[in-house]
């Protein structure tokens, strides 16, 4: 199934107008096929281990059938065979039949070394039709009013980072340029931290299936690895890793602590959370308080040593960091934990949701929760605030559905609830600058969504949208009339009509496998 598991906003005037292009060296290019060969050879030697172990007994049978048929030649098969083996002999040496099931392995990586002497076609001598600039240079420079969105991507064959470029003035969504990743990806988090130099930058941390972490630089385009990568991989299944040393199984989520830069939280599936010094790339703290995998962290943004995280095992707990492992408090909800969030507005307290589709809204000073609300049918799989509007809470679930909600007060009432026609949806964030505008990962797609196109929501929160922000809306349709033209819908042209038609944010489907060429859409104006 290909989907979207996770998605991370960037800040407008972080990433850098011009973006740095990679141009490898021979010796550099030479490394990376080196270091590729042998990660495909040690698969192999694993794969090649156990079929080793299935095929022992088998051959030992096949000995046994080979002596058996060697006793029961007689003398008169023997002259029929010596009279025929000059004939045998010439087919052998005609064929190389001999030599037939000692074939050498096939390299699949010999040759590419040639084939890609020159690092860019400007290099090449015998390339006539040398790269041109066209008006997609345009869309690589990175304006300082366009947002970037991380979105990790899982498809069939492959799995990768695309960096999209979003402008709310002009409404423009396009993919900038994508990372090719090794494994299957499950987390992904910004950072503002250059951990080679110790100094602001825009790099993102990526959580797999892999027990490692590794980091990307956003400003680099066509990326062939990592910057850095934390941890360390086992050399085979049946080999320990050192418990200090790094995680022993998939990192299902990850945050970064802004006010103390250089501090990274990662929660496994190995049932352990991890402090990261960034500065050193090495771990400086485990907690071992969860019985189950931990799927959820968020760092406290107003107490730079509080923790929250969130388990299968049903459990919230927050951490001192100080002495993680003595100084905690535990709360149990419902069901397995989802996702954790700080509120924003109220420093004191959180959310959690679960898979039996709950929201518990909880003050860290007591025992019971302030609210409990059953938000979705299925497990809430995203949650996330507005940047500047109290009380707009956003929610998506594997029930297809996102929905908004109004929590001031502490009295959650839904605003809107809408099927965005992405199937099961896995994730939501919030654009740090625009306090309507979400993105929302689903199966195959994302979708940036504009809330305000919707009358309601704009009725309903006029009076608490920030200054300078315009909650006004041209010639509305009326809101079941747009759900039942969305009934009527039988296939996906007729949906990209309606969409067009209803001006309902920007949606970007699955790209090919080859290179994603850059998109741009433009957003209609929603009548409602």
């Amino acid at each position: 199934m290909d989907i979207i598991p996770c998605i991370k906003w960037v800040q407008r005037g972080i990433a850098k107008s011009i973006p740095d292009k990679v141009k490898l060296s021979e010796e550099e290019l030479k490394r990376i096929i080196e270091d590729t060969k042998d990660k495909i050879d040690l698969a192999n030697d694993e794969d090649d281990d156990q079929e080793e172990e299935e095929e022992e007994g088998s051959d030992m049978e096949e000995e046994v059938n080979a002596v058996n048929k060697s006793n029961a030649a007689k003398s008169g098969g023997k002259r029929k065979m010596d009279d025929d083996d000059d004939e045998e002999e010439d087919i052998e040496t005609k064929y190389d039949l001999a030599d037939y099931d000692n074939e050498d392995e096939i390299d699949m990586l010999k040759g590419i070394g040639d084939l890609t002497y020159f690092a860019s076609n400007e290099d090449d001598p015998y390339v006539t039709m040398k790269d041109e600039g066209d008006s997609d240079d345009e869309d690589f420079e990175i304006k300082a009013t366009d947002n970037l969105i991380v979105v990790a991507k899982a498809e069939k064959e492959f799995c990768c980072l695309e960096v999209y470029v979003y402008n709310e003035d002009l409404g423009n969504l396009y993919v900038h340029h994508d990372i090719l990743l090794s494994s299957f990806p499950l987390a992904v988090e910004w950072l503002n931290y250059d951990i080679g130099e110790d100094k602001p930058g825009n790099f993102v941390a990526v959580g797999s299936m892999e027990p490692v972490i590794e980091i990307w630089d956003l400003d680099l385009v066509d990326s062939v690895e990592p910057v850095a990568v934390l941890g360390t991989k086992a050399k085979s299944k049946g080999k320990k890793q050192k418990k200090s040393d790094s995680h022993t199984d998939a990192v299902l989520n990850l945050s970064w602590n802004a006010q103390v830069r250089n501090v990274l939280g990662s929660a496994s599936a190995d049932c352990t959370v991890k402090l990261w010094d960034l500065s050193e790339g090495k771990p400086v703290t485990t907690i071992t308080q969860h019985k189950d995998k931990v799927q959820c962290l968020s760092w406290c943004p107003s107490d730079s040593s509080s923790l929250l995280s969130g388990s299968f095992d049903k459990t919230v707990k927050m951490y001192d960091c100080r002495n993680p492992n003595k100084d905690f408090k535990s709360w149990t909800l419902n069901g397995e934990v989802e996702n954790v969030l700080w509120d924003r507005f109220n420093s004191t307290n959180f959310y959690a949701t679960t898979d039996k589709g709950y929201v518990f809204y909880m003050d860290q000073r007591s025992d019971k929760p302030v609210f409990t609300l059953s938000a979705h049918s299925e497990a809430v799989t995203g949650i996330c605030q507005s940047s500047s509007v109290p009380g707009l809470l956003v929610t998506t679930s594997t029930d297809k559905t996102m929905k908004i909600w109004d929590v001031q007060d502490n009295k959650p009432s839904t605003v809107l609830e809408r099927n965005l026609r992405l199937n099961q949806l896995f994730c939501v964030d919030s654009c740090p600058e625009a306090p309507f505008v979400f993105a929302v990962g689903g199966e195959k797609e994302i979708k940036v969504w504009d809330i305000r196109e919707s009358a309601t929501v704009r009725n309903h929160f006029a009076d608490r949208a920030p200054v300078g922000v315009t909650m006004e809306g041209e010639g509305d349709i009326k809101e079941e009339v747009e759900q039942a033209m969305r009934d009527m819908m039988i296939d996906k042209e007729e949906e990209e009509d309606v969409n067009t038609l209803l001006g309902e944010g920007a949606t970007a489907g699955a790209p090919t496998n080859k290179k994603k060429k850059k998109k741009k859409r433009k957003k209609g104006q929603k009548k409602d």
